[in-house]
């Protein structure tokens, strides 16, 4: 019987890995699941990244020195809540390229990138004395199509790159999601968050000669900006594993240990429309983000000791947080003034995406200059993805918030900005924000940016384009601005590598770094008010800079527990 848990690495400081699994063991698992990112493994076509957070051999390591096994979901689609759903951006560079189908440009990408992958997982299967015990193919594929085709495709792949263990798909609890996503010849697993005792039924009659097994068991949830915190029942969750026992049903609970969408990595869900996923990817999940207890994780052990009769090894110790207080930000740079020291210049006749600049994330800004005689009239930026900013002659006339609209086609998401009569030039400026990017249901394609501006009727051509990627702020001058959007800067001392959290009240909308590194975004609407800072990342003297969009104070909290508004 497999009692799996869910922990991505890739959201989990490697520093952590251990302790989150000795955890997992703790709770009476035997097994870990991860998924894999497309995105970070191979952020740019050819060049491929198996280090730090992303070596994926280090943690399956990991896992075997503790004597726990390992499933492996390589995608190349994850969905995840993770941006674009794992696929790299520059996918989106070719207008007409066709993903999760037997497309010949998206499988070519796919197969020059699981060579790479899989050549590292092969040799730590269990056939070769490694934990992994198993391996998915694609994702909930029957959420999304039916392309048998292209499932066979991905499983000859695989085989070909010497993946021999079990291979299975997983979908939702139902003969539509089963069928679409099922392979012939392969295990069906199936996902849900109601009770077992009342969601296996369509898996046993399509595959009544079959194993029963729950390849996510949805025991939280994540959160969109502006929705709120979730808390759930761990009385149900002990409840869904006694079930599990009761039917001899294996099972990996989605998540176990959630983690951080550190950076850019948050996905977005479109329904209706569009809702970007925030930072954190606490999940209620029963351990926390910064890897404490809850109420869930005793439930799971609890159930598990008098369910199987073993002796289990005492949980390690609670993480420790501290207390750093506050920290003024002192010093300030325009990010307007420093697009040239920041960004990349492109011109073109037209706007693209930001994908068409091989841009992955960030912030995009477009600048044209209209010459000429008009009376006053209406400036229409179209298909606007995600958030945008305008100004006209260096003033600000505007912003743009995606969140806010509705509407099925994209060209609907626009920001229409009045302008007087003129006569001569007049500066158009456009920064547009990039949040996550849709990873679930048929608006994967979502590109970031802007997709056209006009004058009325009239088209606006001869463009300068200046892509932020943000992964590299040395070239920032602090030069005491005060015109948002404003990076700030402070610092502070601790002695002590305890994890800690920074507080943004005050704030409205931006991006924190410590150290260099990207912790995520934050937005007062919440329902986090806080970003949580692995110890790991400091030392005894700290830069702290904020990315500001829109208005803050000058100094901010750094405290010893998560802040949560709603």
């Amino acid at each position: 019987m497999i009692r799996s848990g869910a922990i991505h690495y890739f959201r989990v400081m490697p520093e952590y890995w251990e302790d989150r699994l000795l955890k997992l063991k703790a709770a009476g698992l035997n097994t870990v699941e991860t998924y894999v990112p497309w995105n970070l493994h191979e952020p740019k076509p050819g060049e491929f990244c198996f280090e730090g957070i992303l070596d994926i051999v280090k943690f399956v390591k990991t896992v075997d020195r503790l004597g726990l096994n390992v499933i492996v979901r390589p995608g190349p689609y994850i969905c995840a809540e993770w941006d674009f759903g794992g696929f790299p951006a520059w996918l989106l560079k070719d207008e007409n390229i066709r993903l999760r189908c037997y497309d010949k440009k998206y499988l070519d990408a796919v197969t020059k990138y699981y060579k790479v992958l899989l050549s590292k997982l092969a040799p730590l299967q269990k056939t070769k004395g490694g934990p992994i015990i198993a391996m998915q193919i694609e994702n909930e594929y029957g959420s999304y199509g039916n392309d048998k085709q292209y499932l066979s495709y991905l499983r000859s792949l695989m085989r070909d790159c010497g993946i021999d263990v079990l291979l299975f798909t997983s979908d939702g609890d139902n003969r539509y999601y089963l069928s679409g996503g099922g392979l012939e010849g392969e295990l069906m697993v199936t996902n849900f968050s109601e009770m077992p005792k009342n969601s296996f039924a369509d898996l046993k009659e399509l595959q009544p000669d079959k194993p029963l097994m729950c390849g996510e068991y949805w025991c939280g949830w994540f959160e969109h900006w502006g929705g709120r915190h979730p808390k759930g029942d761990a009385g149900k969750l002990s409840d869904a594993i006694n079930q599990f026992f009761d039917k001899n049903a294996s099972f990996n609970l989605y998540m176990f240990h959630g983690g951080t969408n550190f950076g850019f990595t948050a996905g977005a869900n479109y329904h209706e429309r569009y809702y970007p996923t925030v930072t954190s990817y606490d999940y209620d999940a029963p351990l926390n983000e910064y890897g404490g207890y809850t109420d869930k994780y005793f439930a799971i052990r609890e159930t598990i000791m008098k369910r199987t009769g073993e002796s289990l090894p005492e949980p390690p110790a609670e993480p420790v947080l501290q207390l750093i207080g506050r920290v003024k930000l002192t010093e300030t740079a325009s990010l307007l003034n420093n697009i040239k020291a920041l960004g990349k210049k492109h011109t073109c006749a037209s706007p693209y995406y930001m994908e068409h600049y091989g841009q992955n994330h960030g912030l995009i800004l477009y600048h044209t200059e209209i010459n000429g005689s008009y009376n006053d009239d209406k400036i229409i930026i179209e298909g606007i993805h995600d958030n945008a900013y305008v100004w006209l002659d260096g003033e600000f006339k505007g912003k743009h918030c995606r969140t806010e609209k509705t509407g099925r086609n994209s060209y609907d998401e626009c920001l229409v900005v009045e302008f007087p009569a003129f006569t001569g030039t007049l500066k158009l400026d456009i920064l547009v924000e990039a949040m996550g990017r849709v990873n679930y249901g048929n608006h994967i394609y979502d590109r970031k940016g802007i997709h056209n501006a006009r004058l009325g009727n009239q088209n606006l051509f001869g463009w300068e384009v200046y892509i932020l990627p943000l992964d590299n702020l040395s070239a920032l001058n602090f030069a005491g601005d005060a015109q948002y959007p404003l990076f700030l800067k402070g610092s502070f001392k601790t002695d002590s590598k305890a994890d800690c959290f920074v507080d943004l009240k005050g704030f409205t909308k931006g991006i924190v770094w410590v150290n260099g590194f990207n912790l995520g975004r934050y937005w007062k609407i919440g329902p986090q008010r806080t970003l949580y800072l692995p110890g790991v990342l400091l030392k005894d003297e700290n830069e702290i800079i904020v990315l500001e969009l829109e208005s803050c104070k000058r100094s901010l909290e750094i405290t010893d527990k998560p802040v949560y508004i709603k």
